[in-house]
C-alpha cells in the first residue's frame, strides 16, 4: 500500500501530517506542537 505525506510550507507555521487507516494525523514536531514557526 502506498503512503501518503501532506506538507504545509506556511509562510507563518508549518505542518506535517499523514494518512493512518484513511484519516490525516499530523505529525507533532520533537517539542509536541502540532505546528512548527516557518523561518
Amino acid at each position: 500500500m502506498a503512503r501518503a505525506v501532506g506538507i504545509d510550507l506556511g509562510t507563518t507555521n508549518s505542518v506535517v501530517s499523514v494518512l493512518e487507516g484513511g484519516e490525516p494525523v499530523v505529525i507533532a514536531n520533537a517539542e509536541g506542537a502540532r505546528t512548527t514557526p516557518s523561518v
